[in-house]
């Protein structure tokens, strides 16, 4: 079972053997939303879903949502009946990917996770180190779905998530260590393209996600994680780690990464800088 990441030879060895397998594309563009299935429709692993960011792994303004922010989760049960009309069943390895790099595939990574399908992995690299290492893709349009009225059945997570209140809640607590996945420029409040208010939540560490990654979209060897993250814990404990960002997406690749690392499966803060600066009476921090 494949629980982190995937290399491509990995991916087509499963392939090649028959392995049960469902291959979900995450092509996204934050700057231009359609882009993403653009992306997918140009090329794709050949059998993958597509999976938007906007529309499948996250609730919209009109849907009960289990967290506030820019990209709120679903809830399980929403969650789950999309998962349902794609066929999914529980046990079945599940690999994510998406056309450039890896970054909005770990959403889906972990809302798996979250629903308690712990059998799913990161390609890592993404389509392109597929393509690279000789995989096939196709042009085209995603299957089409299923019936939704047969939802994919729920389990007890395997990961963890906490509210604004249970941050603030500990705030200053040796118990809770943030660390803030943004560019280091919207962390300090010195810009803000996307929230009403510039700044971090007070006492964050920051790591922006790109720092995960080699020129070719890979993660970083595990050793090198591991250093890196344990300098800037600067012997904080791991296990402490509240991941967080703009909006809960881009969060996800230093929480992988981390696991990769060998340092622990890390808790999720979902609704980020995007559900904190939105809510009254929480404090904000900038820096110089």
């Amino acid at each position: 079972m494949h629980t982190t990441l995937i290399s491509p030879q990995d991916l087509r060895s499963l392939l090649d053997a028959g392995t049960p397998l469902q291959v979900y594309d995450c092509s996204f563009d934050m700057a231009d939303p359609s882009l993403g299935r653009a992306m997918y429709e140009k090329r794709h692993i050949p059998g993958a879903w597509y999976a938007d960011l906007d529309h499948d792994l996250s609730a919209g303004t009109d849907l009960e949502a289990f967290c506030g922010g820019r990209h709120p989760l679903p809830t399980r049960e929403r969650f789950a009946a999309w998962l349902g009309s794609t066929g999914l069943r529980p046990g079945t390895q599940v690999v994510v990917c998406e056309s450039r790099g890896v970054t909005f595939c770990t959403r889906l990574w972990w809302m798996l996770k979250w629903c308690g399908h712990e059998s799913v992995a990161v390609l890592d690299g993404g389509v392109d180190a597929w393509v690279a290492a000789g995989g096939t893709v196709v042009p085209g349009q995603p299957p089409q779905a299923l019936d939704m009225s047969t939802p994919y059945p729920l389990s007890a997570p395997t990961v963890t998530a906490r509210s604004a209140g249970e941050v603030a809640r500990d705030l200053g607590s040796p118990t809770q260590i943030l660390l803030d996945a943004r560019a280091t420029p919207r962390f300090r409040g010195d810009v803000e393209p996307l929230d009403p208010v510039a700044g971090h939540i007070p006492g964050a560490l920051n790591r922006p996600f790109q720092d995960n990654f080699l020129p070719d979209g890979r993660f970083k060897p595990q050793a090198q994680l591991k250093e890196e993250f344990l300098g800037l814990l600067a012997g904080r404990d791991p296990a402490c780690v509240v991941h967080h960002c703009g909006s809960g997406v881009t969060a996800l690749p230093n929480l992988l990464a981390m696991e990769v690392a060998g340092l622990g499966r890390g808790t999720l803060f979902p609704g980020s800088w995007s559900e904190w600066c939105r809510t009254p009476d929480l404090p904000v921090a900038r820096s110089s």
